[in-house]
């Protein structure tokens, strides 16, 4: 039984109103627990933290880090993807280029989960997998050192969903949505371009511009489909709700696709994926028309405390686009001739990956980058927001430290906006935006929003019972610096990294949602599962016989 005390330090901890209180943390077998009784105390070690700030571990909301997209890219780009010698990745100094040295969108999953912890990050989720291939991605999760880990499944262009949204049966679509969520230990449930992969997987040139827009072979219509799984989700009391990823991303004048979006969903909660990308004013694929429509949008969430977003905020360099919206790695393609690799999954998604290089100079990269700071200094509540680069999208996850300063450093972000294409002041108010986040504020958007969204009650907080998952950092008036390699992290009550050194972390959790559900209604879904798949239902997802190594936490709504 491990028993450990952080003593001293300065704590932040906003789901329990703890807002830079100096404070002692005790750690009794992998869980936070109440002060020992003094009788007790002798029996735990204890680290020094006088002067150094600690919050709990973060957690990622939104990332690509599994899957067969991942895959793809490690095979298309060698080059990003990091590539270890024979000698272990798990001893030896730590220092801040182990991290951040070249340019890796598409790390090994054993690296994958290291930076992460490396960075303070204890749990991170993967946006997009899709069904069929579930049994492999667990196999997959198996492999990462210490991080906690889920994936939510792609249902919006699943053929099961589109024929009960044009038949209207709203029962088959909740039950189907519980079964699938349980059958391949997902999380949550995502919608990606609803109908719009569909059509493009039917014909080139084949997308859904609009809410209202036909989906080939079916009869029905994206909004149909997101108001389905937005109330089937509901109906299941699932801890995180429906998460979409809207039709039209990254064309200029899709936010009124993002704003009747949220209004379609008739109060029910939904997540914003990659909100960024969705905030484009002007028609068509002109440049010249290309703006920020933040504004509106975010007056919108500001009064819809059922919505949540995270940002998919973009930084210059180069990246990867990973996406299941077949015809938006089709779109980018073409912009910019790159590689390209596209992919149908059965009934279920699609899959477009392309290279991408985001230029300070270059208008459209330089307005997106704008466009995400805007975002994150236009909510009014933090609760409602979670950092994220959208991984490895808009950039990769360990461009979180400079985006942190980015947010509390006003002097820092108008260096920045100095160096960026001048036009898009004419554009964007960022310039204008004076709001500087606190230490308890971005310990909310990196910690205790995103697990809040995920309704992971023991992440995200330091109250009794949670998980000690914890990090702490040495205080620097350079934020990126202070943000960019932690002092200490526990994991799950094991110390991980201290200063410098890494150790050896426990084996993590799988995190996945057990609905409730009529059983006796199964055969018809696995029938159909036989008649449209390219293999027998019996091999679909995963089961009780299935051995894993890891521990799946099943989260009952």
């Amino acid at each position: 039984m491990t028993k450990l005390r952080l003593s001293g330090g300065t704590v932040y901890d906003p789901a329990n109103s703890v807002d830079g209180r100096v404070a002692d943390i005790w750690i009794c077998d992998g869980r936070i627990v109440a002060v020992p009784a003094t009788r007790d105390q002798t029996s735990y070690s204890s680290i020094d933290c006088v002067g150094r700030i600690v919050m709990p571990g973060g957690v990622d909301i939104h990332s690509h880090i599994v899957g067969p997209k991942v895959n793809a890219v490690r095979k298309m780009q060698p080059e990003l993807s990091m590539v270890r010698s024979h000698e272990s990745p798990i001893s030896g100094n730590v220092q801040p280029d182990w991290r951040l040295g070249g340019n890796r969108t598409a790390p090994t999953i054993v690296d994958t989960g290291y930076k992460y912890l490396g960075l303070g990050y204890t749990t991170a989720m993967d946006a997009a997998i899709a069904p069929s291939a579930a049994r492999a991605v667990h196999s997959e999760l198996e492999q990462f050192p210490g991080l906690d880990a889920g994936f939510f499944t792609l249902v919006g262009n699943h053929h099961f969903i589109l024929e009960c949204a044009a038949r209207g049966d709203q029962a088959a679509a909740t039950h189907f949505l519980g079964w699938l969520l349980d059958r391949c230990g997902a999380f949550a449930p995502k919608v990606v371009n609803p109908g719009g992969v569909e059509n493009f997987k039917r014909h080139r040139d084949g997308n859904a511009r609009d809410l209202d827009a036909t989906i080939d072979g079916f009869g029905t219509t994206p909004r149909a489909v997101i108001q389905l799984l937005a109330r089937s989700a509901a109906e299941l009391k699932l801890p995180h709700p429906l998460h979409i990823h809207c039709n039209n991303l990254g064309l200029p004048g899709n936010w009124q696709t993002t704003l009747e979006t949220m209004r379609s969903l008739d109060g029910n909660a939904a997540h914003f994926a990659h909100i960024q990308f969705h905030s484009y004013g002007g028609a068509g694929e002109s440049e010249t028309a290309f703006r920020s429509q933040v504004q509106p949008l975010a007056d919108y969430v500001n009064t819809h405390p059922e919505i949540t977003i995270d940002v998919g905020q973009v930084l210059f360099g180069q990246t990867t686009s990973m996406t299941g919206d077949g015809p938006l790695g089709y779109y980018l393609s073409r912009l910019g001739g790159a590689k390209y690799h596209s992919s149908d999954t059965e009934v279920e998604s699609g899959c477009g990956i392309s290279p991408i290089h985001y230029k300070n100079k270059n208008f459209v990269h330089a307005m997106q980058w704008a466009i995400g700071l805007e975002w994150f200094l236009s909510v009014q509540n933090p609760w409602q927001v979670a950092l994220s680069t959208d991984h490895p999208n808009g950039a990769t996850f360990l461009a979180y430290p400079q985006i942190i300063r980015l947010l509390m450093d006003r002097e820092f972000r108008r260096e920045r906006i100095a160096e960026i294409n001048p036009r898009v002041l004419q554009h964007s108010p960022l310039a204008e935006m004076d709001r500087e986040y606190s230490l308890a504020e971005i310990a909310i958007i990196t910690r205790a929003a995103p697990a809040r969204m995920l309704g992971m009650k023991d992440k995200g907080h330091l109250g009794i019972g949670a998980d000690a998952d914890i990090t702490v950092y040495n205080p620097d008036p350079n934020f990126e610096q202070m943000f960019q390699l932690p002092w200490l992290v526990v994991k799950g009550g094991g110390v991980v990294l201290h200063d410098g050194n890494l150790g050896s972390p426990n084996l993590g959790k799988t995190y996945a949602v057990l609905p409730a559900r009529d059983n006796a209604r199964d055969d018809r879904v696995t029938d159909w599962l036989s008649e449209r798949y390219s293999f027998d239902a019996r091999h679909f997802g995963i089961d009780d016989r299935d051995e894993a190594a890891r521990e799946i936490v099943r989260i009952r709504p």
